[in-house]
């Protein structure tokens, strides 16, 4: 028997599991099917072993079962988010040697990290659990920032389930990429504004997630605790020890309606700006049960213009980190095919992507690249998600999403009509 490790994190509080867990030695913890009703009854089948392991066979027919359903449910129009209900990742990239051979992240698994941390008010498992996602996040940033946002703009929009962990996300993604390549922010700067885009609505996680689902308006009770979900959220990062100034800040006031530039605020408040901005533009691009969601230009164009509806230097700088057409976007082509954004391009407008229904209509089969920065592949229009209703192997589009550490993306930002 040959065991890998499995992320306890990832293992799906009140599902069935996947596959059998084991200890070490190949002693049988759990049973496949076996239901874990809680977090106690997680950590009294853990005891005190610093790790849980699966059979790699039945590793390997997981990983194949879960892109085959993968692919069946976009064909099917259904919810990624149903494919996470029922994952355990078998795969930690501190100790499985599978990590060596595949460095590839399970974007699943990260959104069910982010799920149960946002749900964790205990400070000795919250602050590690938030570290672990942070670094993986902030890794695959940095070593591929267009398959990054591609996996995260289509998670937010394809799904409503678990809408407070893949928001989180994205806004972390967008403000990581506008702080780092465009503001050239330092370390300590950047450090406390991902930490505060992933739990800035912590007082109101399970509201938010309520509110994506909901198809009538919030009622006065819930739009007061929206109000005043920043003050609870600052409140509970302390109850679990959070003690970083500028983390704290930047949540207390990432609701703020604050334009003009950014110098010239205080620390905390400049990274709330880029956030609230950032915030803005997420929630505009991810569909509600109440309205569909914007087209990527007319999100940006919100976040470009501030209050004032004068050019926003937070919200500049996010165009600039990661397109008007981002990665994992649709676009119709003037020749009449559509197409995924799959790569930022040397001009914000003009990005390379993957045409995945041709000018008849008919879906492509393996995906056709076109660079629109040429006259004849231009973009005339964006196209809403839920209105590409083709079979694609998501993972050969996150292939495709790969670049050079040395390309640099953009070139400058042109001006928005």
């Amino acid at each position: 028997m040959n065991l890998v490790p499995v992320n306890i994190d990832a293992i799906i509080i009140g599902h069935p599991l996947p596959c059998a867990l084991r200890d070490e030695g190949g002693v049988l913890l759990a049973s496949q099917g076996f239901m874990v009703n809680n977090r106690q009854d997680l950590e009294l089948m853990v005891g005190r072993r610093s790790q849980i392991y699966i059979d790699a066979g039945e590793s390997d027919n997981f990983r194949r079962g879960y892109f085959n359903r993968l692919n069946n449910l976009v064909l099917e129009d259904r919810v990624l988010g149903q494919i996470a209900e029922v994952q355990v990742s078998p795969y930690d990239n501190k100790k499985s040697t599978l990590a060596e051979v595949s460095d590839e992240p399970d974007w699943l698994d990260l959104q069910s990290q982010a799920y149960a941390m946002l749900r964790d008010t205990h400070g000795e498992t919250f602050l590690p659990r938030l570290e672990r996602l942070q670094n993986e996040l902030d890794r695959h940033t940095l070593r591929n920032p267009d398959g990054t946002l591609f996996a995260v703009i289509h998670l937010a929009g394809s799904e409503l389930h678990r809408y407070s962990a893949t928001h989180a996300m994205l806004v972390f993604v967008i403000c990581s990429l506008a702080a780092r390549d465009v503001l050239k922010w330092p370390a300590a700067h950047l450090a406390a504004m991902c930490s505060a885009a992933l739990t800035m609505n912590i007082g109101m996680t399970e509201l938010h997630d309520r509110l994506a689902t909901q198809k009538s308006p919030p009622t006065p009770d819930q739009a007061r605790r929206i109000e005043s979900h920043a003050a609870r959220s600052v409140d509970l990062l302390q109850q679990m020890g959070v003690s970083n100034e500028l983390w704290l800040q930047a949540v207390l006031n990432h609701r703020v309606n604050g334009p003009g530039p950014l110098a010239g605020r205080p620390d905390g408040q400049r990274i709330a700006r880029l956030i609230q901005r950032a915030d803005m533009f997420a929630a505009r691009l991810s569909p509600r049960a109440s309205r569909p969601p914007e087209p990527p230009s007319a999100a940006m164009q919100s976040c470009y213009f501030d209050e004032n509806r004068q050019i926003d230097e937070a919200g500049a700088a996010i165009i600039k980190a990661v397109g008007i057409y981002s990665p994992g976007t649709f676009v119709k082509l003037v020749t009449n095919e559509i197409a995924v954004v799959i790569k930022r391009g040397l001009n914000t407008t003009m990005p390379r992507v993957a045409v995945l229904v041709n000018r008849q209509g008919m879906a492509t089969g393996e995906p056709i690249l076109r660079d629109t920065s040429l006259a004849e592949f231009r973009i005339l229009a964006s196209v809403p998600h839920r209105d590409v209703k083709v079979n694609h192997n998501l993972d050969r589009l996150l292939t495709l999403t790969r670049q050079a550490a040395t390309e640099r993306p953009w070139a400058g930002l042109p001006r928005i009509s």
